[in-house]
């Protein structure tokens, strides 16, 4: 696993990083979330062996990345924010350097970058200097360097940044395929990629854990958890919402739109998981109202990450 114990970094008189832990099992893909400066990269970089705590420590399958840094090291693939890559080599010799520098031997090593080229996307760009990539290839290639030797603990610092639809739906399957055999940290801005991706998320704020929990979990936090959004033939707005008051289980109702051919409006249940859809609809029957569309909330994670984040 990665255990992170009581982490804490001080840029001089500011504190990046406020006491954090928690812990990460091989098989979890753990989404780190956070407005920014909210100390995310900067834990990253610590747990990854790149700068140094001010205290606490991380252990990486057992191996402390303070005082046994390089055995850490060796079994971790760590993207950096930014995807730094030399601009004067081309992908082929960037991922052989990396490899050599992993300790492959000459008669595996290319055999394993090429594996790695397909793997990540990059064979119409191998023998390309990285300075004429895009920003989504140099992504692929700092990507691809990660998880260039099989590592048992990923950290990735935003790994679908700059990438299109496409490129972060492969990139996404890939991390997805591999989290049974490993331990994942996966930051992103991405709130849809939580829900793609993550088994557990974590947020932070002001340098401190404010969240940890499944995404599920965290979108039943929100206001629109188990809402009801009805679309109808126009019909009488206030007799519609008269009808739907008298529903047991219905806590209010608010009209979206009233035009002269539509109808929408949203209904809240009284008990953030209770689900009364069918009472609804059920209703609507009853009373013969001509419902075109149904929808029911599951919880929107943008709006619980303000209502933690933004104070």
């Amino acid at each position: 696993m990665i255990e992170v114990l009581n982490l804490t970094k001080f840029f001089g008189t500011i504190k990046a990083v406020d006491n954090i832990s928690f812990k990460v099992e091989k098989g979890e893909i753990l989404g780190f979330l956070g407005p920014n400066g909210a100390g995310k990269t900067t834990a990253m970089r610590i747990i990854a062996g790149f700068i140094p705590s001010s205290s606490g420590t991380a252990i990486i399958g057992g191996h402390d990345i303070i005082d046994d840094s390089l055995s850490a090291r060796k079994m971790m693939g760590y993207l950096p924010e930014n995807a730094p890559v030399y601009p004067d080599m081309t992908v082929f010799d960037y991922l052989d350097f990396c490899a050599q520098i992993r300790g492959f031997a000459r008669t595996n090593r290319q055999a394993k970058v090429k594996e790695t080229i397909e793997k990540c996307f990059l064979s119409e760009v191998t023998y390309q200097t990285v300075s004429t990539l895009s920003k989504g290839f140099k992504q692929r290639v700092c990507f691809a360097q990660s998880i260039l030797h099989d590592p048992e603990y990923l950290i990735l610092d935003e790994p679908t940044d700059g990438l299109d639809p496409n490129q972060k739906h492969e990139v996404r399957q890939m991390i997805r395929e591999m989290s049974p055999e490993k331990a994942i940290i996966l930051s992103t801005h991405i709130l849809d990629e939580v829900d793609a991706v993550c088994s557990r998320a974590i947020i932070i704020a002001d340098g401190c854990i404010v969240a940890d929990d499944t995404p599920e979990n965290l979108r039943a936090r929100s206001s629109f958890y188990g809402a009801v959004s009805l679309s109808l033939a126009n019909t009488e707005p206030q007799a519609l919402l008269t009808c739907i008051q008298n529903i047991d289980g219905v806590k209010t109702a608010d009209i979206l739109v009233n035009n002269n051919s539509e109808l929408k409006v949203r209904i809240y249940p009284e008990q953030p998981n209770s689900f009364i859809a069918d009472k609804i609809m059920s209703t609507m029957l009853d009373n013969n109202y001509n419902v075109r569309s149904v929808f029911v909330e599951q919880g929107r994670l943008d709006e619980v990450f303000r209502d933690i984040t933004v104070k």
